[in-house]
């Protein structure tokens, strides 16, 4: 460690810190623009100058290394009359019309200009214009003119989202940073850029002139989408969702979210909102009370029960659901003497339930790999923080490897197969031949071979400590899915590598947790889908988007229960129940490495929406089911799991399964997943990210 003297502090940083770091370590704010805890060093900004004993001039405190018995002061008339300067410089070409700026209240220029600025300025020149440049639906340029080439955004795009967007061209008063060749910012993690925009001048699009940051209450939230279980700010304004920014979790998202998780917002203030109770008649949909649906629907219920027995009953519900709502569905279906109740709605194969399909691993430790085989994801856009974290292992020198039915461009370095879904089976049977040729051991399959790729692979899984084998969202749907995993395991047996699955969405391991899936001889989702059913309850799930089978087979039933926060599945229903989506809720989410976190609702529900888990106990007790006396959801979530569970308890954490004596010889139809912006009701509706190259190639039947 190296000693350091700071403001007549001693400090002790590692060697190859810079003053900066030591500054942070010691509380000691500096103040600065380009430099960024997460980003490479640029000194672009000169203000963090400090003064160095011993230094003739101030110097950059984010640029220099700190040296053993090294003086620094922050706060000198040296280092506050070079700050200054800089500060005067920074303001030449700046407008000054702050009280227009969309960034007003919360302007890191603003900010600092009020203590290093001085009350009026020298250069009395035209002050230079940048034109707006349409960069894409999710980030302005608008008052590009305010950029301080910081490069904030441009590091980022290279480091973090791995795609270098934004850059700077020209020099000197001409320099500007633009997309260079007049192109949109595509990335799926571009949204990040606003937040770490000092200035105002990249902000956000769908929030432009819509509120003063002054006025909006903020309150924090668990995104409801891809399984990060990314920690949120969502900022909230006369009962409305008007913007949701990052909140710092170093274990689950660090201080990014997707743009999913940022714009996804939109659709809760959309025209499809579901805000009273309807039921068909005669073919119409006609709004009705509470009362008179929750009868009808009970009615209805009894109806089937009677005449079709408890097994004309099930449930369809998402992922997407809360711990909460999926454990009183569960409670429910099988109060009523039916064990038909699923969550896997996209799978193409049921198996029994042995135990919690998990990542097998913190989020943070995909950073610190060395070696990765990813079979069956599009991980950069499935997962896209998942990917950021693996690209800082790639940075790091791990090898990727990817088997897919096409190869993807994960903005990281990776090997990647083309391999047809039927044939991932044999792709991991050949790996697992090579493993057993390295070590000397019987292969668990016979009819492997060992290619000079499954040799590579194999080789890297043998090497070093960390390393995993994951399995994505299309091998979790994949119709041979027990057999990939039974491999996989065998691979990580043998090799050491952790097996985990990426999870698809924020509660498949919430789901799985609170038994949402058959027990014993319930019906799965592929035969409910198929008509099996007489009477579904279906919970924040569209089977027309969510389904392998689609929901043709529940036009027959006699009742189809839709509860939605959206006007959703009206082709197929007899009855919308309005549900509340997060945001109008509290719940609690598990992410994919077994996090359980919660979350309380952050706005009053919309018109007689209801929280989800109030309907589901409601109904329980007007079916005179006993077990329905929860008072709130905390009640519910201490039922589900325990008063003090933190994490999936590691007895159920298993992916124990018999490994398959041989290649599935039958052929396996293509794995049904869901592109980037299709992933569940919330992003189908938010407009802005509807607009987006990766939404638009999906629709044209690209991979996005």
């Amino acid at each position: 460690m190296v000693e350091i003297e700071l403001d007549g502090k001693k400090v002790e940083i590692a060697p190859g810190s810079m003053v900066m770091h030591a500054a942070e370590k010691a509380g000691v704010y500096i103040p600065h623009f380009c430099y960024h805890k997460k980003l490479s060093i640029a000194a672009n900004c000169r203000m963090c100058l400090v003064e160095v004993e011993k230094a003739p001039k101030a110097l950059p405190a984010c640029a220099t290394p700190v040296t053993q018995g090294m003086i620094v002061r922050t706060k000198s008339k040296k280092a506050l009359e070079a700050q200054q300067s800089v500060m005067e410089f920074l303001l030449i070409n700046h407008p000054l019309d702050c009280p227009i700026c969309d960034q007003g209240g919360e302007c890191q220029l603003q900010d600092l200009a009020v203590g290093y600025g001085a009350g009026s300025t020298r250069f009395g020149e035209e002050k230079r214009v940048v034109a707006p440049k349409d960069i894409g639906p999710l980030v302005s340029t608008q008052e590009m003119t305010r950029c301080i080439h910081c490069t904030r955004c441009v590091r980022f795009g290279e480091e973090i989202a791995g795609v270098m967007e934004l850059g700077m061209v020209n020099r000197g008063e001409y320099a500007e940073i633009t997309t260079i060749h007049g192109g949109t910012l595509d990335s799926e993690l571009s949204g990040n850029a606003i937040d770490l925009c000092p200035v105002g001048a990249l902000t956000s699009k769908p929030f432009r002139y819509n509120a003063r940051t002054w006025e909006l209450s903020r309150r924090k939230s668990v995104s409801p989408h891809d399984s990060t279980g990314a920690n949120l700010i969502v900022q909230v304004k006369n009962h409305k969702v008007m913007r949701v920014v990052p909140m710092e979790n170093e274990a689950v998202n660090e201080c990014w979210i997707a743009d999913r998780d940022r714009f996804s917002y939109e659709a809760l203030n959309s025209e499809e909102r579901l805000a009273s109770p309807m039921i068909k008649q005669g073919g119409q949909w006609q709004e009705v009370d509470w009362q008179t649906a929750l009868n009808y629907v009970v009615k209805g219920l009894n109806q089937v029960k009677d005449q079709y027995g408890p097994a004309g009953i099930g449930a369809l519900v998402s992922p997407h659901s809360t711990l909460e709502e999926l454990y009183l569905a569960a409670q429910l279906v099988r109060g009523l003497g039916s064990d038909n109740i699923d969550y896997r709605l996209r799978n193409a194969q049921f198996n029994a339930f042995e135990g919690v399909r998990w990542l097998g691993m913190p989020i943070a430790a995909l950073q610190e790999l060395q070696s990765v085989l990813v079979l069956g994801s599009n991980l950069r856009k499935d997962h896209p923080l998942f990917a950021q974290r693996v690209r800082q292992a790639a940075k790091r020198g791990c090898k990727v490897f990817a088997i897919n039915a096409q190869v993807q461009d994960w903005a990281l370095p990776v090997t990647a197969s083309a391999v047809a879904a039927k044939d991932w089976a044999q792709a991991l049977a050949d790996i697992a031949v090579a493993v057993a040729q390295a070590k000397g051991v019987p292969a668990p399959v016979a009819g492997g071979t060992a290619p000079a790729q499954a040799q590579a692979i194999a080789q890297a899984l043998l090497a070093g400590e960390r390393k995993a084998i994951l399995l994505g969202n299309a091998a979790a749907h994949h119709g041979h899915a027990a057999q990939l995993l039974a491999l996989a395991q065998w691979i990580g047996e043998q090799t050491g590598a952790t097996v985990g699955y990426l999870t698809e969405a924020a509660n498949t391991v919430g789901a799985q947790w609170v038994q949402a899936q058959p027990q014993k001889d319930g019906k799965n989702a592929g035969e409910m889908l198929t008509g099996a059913i007489k009477a579904a309850i279906l919970l924040n799930t569209e089977p027309a988007f969510d389904a392998a089978a689609g929901a043709k087979g529940l036009e027959q039933a006699d009742m189809v229960i839709t509860l939605s926060p959206f006007k959703a599945n009206l082709d197929i229903s007899d009855v919308l129940l309005p549900v509340a989506p997060f945001t109008e809720t509290s719940g609690t989410f598990v992410n994919a490495e077994g996090r359980v976190q919660s979350f309380h609702a952050v706005v009053k529900p919309l018109g007689e929406t209801r929280p989800a888990w109030k309907v589901l106990r409601v109904l329980a007790n007007l079916l005179e089911l006993p077990g329905f006396d929860y008072e709130s959801s905390q009640d519910v979530l201490t039922a589900a799991i325990g008063a003090e569970t933190k994490e999936v308890p590691s007895a159920l954490r298993s992916n124990i399964t018999k490994v398959a004596a041989k290649v599935p010889e039958n052929e396996a139809a293509e794995p049904v997943t869901a592109s980037i912006y299709q992933l569940d009701g919330i992003v189908r509706r938010a407009t802005s990210l509807q607009l987006t190259a990766d939404a638009r190639l999906a629709r044209e039947g690209g991979a996005a």
